[in-house]
């Protein structure tokens, strides 16, 4: 496998997590579930000029889209469809910062995924084709930097409340005291919130608990679920069951017997669609 992470430059730090190439992994083809997340992503297909996409848990559904894609914050999993030797170009996007470059609401790409050519017209169109024309991981990196940038000089900046509010919630501060301390009223935060991260501030929380349970569990032999649903917060093992099913759509167990790896588990594919891809 060939994997390249770049680091951002200092105008765009403040809106990119991570930069990454990623190509041939050897992974047969197949379904794949995503766990819920709470950040945006843009991903490129270098293989095919496609993505092929499920939703929910109807595994038929599926969706095509062209090869560049922005995925938006998502409180529930999806099902992608993950192909063999990918090649593809992921940028993860800082919480709450990533609108701004594409000029939607990330309301209106929750737990969706939309084209760049719908985001940008005839610039997104051509990103695929531009990254394609040059030739090392490095320079496709680069290129899609330069693309970004010259995004940013029409951006607006984020609102400096909901970003420390991302920090408070991610420590865990409940939701009404994070609002208190803001000086907000309850019903505009949650509206700020949700215009700016495209999740009310309550599911941000759960989604990001959730993920904290992933990451704490992750290559435990055995796991204590009573022992992290009380580290986690969760009033008892069954709140943590019923959180699971109701934003993974599987237990527990059911995840930690299924998963391929962390943040996404892969699904038995007795008679999966044709194509393949993973977002």
């Amino acid at each position: 496998m060939t994997v390249v992470v770049r680091e951002p430059p200092t105008a765009l730090t403040a809106f990119i997590r991570s930069m990454t190439y990623e190509a041939g992994d050897g992974t047969a083809a197949g379904m794949e579930r995503v766990l819920p997340g709470a950040g945006m992503s843009l991903w490129v297909n270098l293989n095919v000029d496609e993505f092929r996409l499920g939703g929910g848990n109807d595994r038929q559904a599926v969706r095509r889209l062209p090869g560049a894609m922005l995925e938006g914050p998502r409180d529930r999993a999806a099902l992608v469809e993950v192909e063999g030797g990918r090649a593809h170009i992921c940028v993860t996007f800082a919480l709450g910062v990533a609108p701004p470059l594409f000029g939607v609401p990330p309301g209106a790409v929750r737990n969706d995924w939309v084209s760049l050519e719908d985001l940008w017209g005839r610039d997104g169109a051509s990103v695929r084709q531009r990254l394609l024309e040059v030739m090392t991981p490095e320079d496709k990196l680069h290129a899609l930097e330069l693309i970004l940038l010259a995004r940013l000089q029409d951006a607006t900046r984020p609102d400096p409340a909901i970003l420390h509010s991302l920090a408070a919630l991610e420590r865990g501060v409940p939701v009404s005291a994070v609002a208190s301390e803001l000086g907000l009223l309850p019903r505009t935060f949650r509206r700020r919130f949700l215009g700016q991260v495209g999740l009310t501030p309550k599911r941000f929380a759960r989604v990001r608990r959730l993920q904290r349970v992933v990451r704490a569990i992750e290559g435990l032999p055995v796991v204590d679920w009573i022992g992290v649903a009380a580290e986690h917060g969760y009033c008892d093992q069954a709140h943590l069951i019923d959180e699971f099913k109701d934003l993974v759509g599987l237990t527990p167990t059911a995840y930690r017997r299924d998963w391929a790896a962390r943040n996404d588990v892969r699904l038995p594919t007795t008679s999966p669609p044709d194509g393949q891809c993973r977002a």
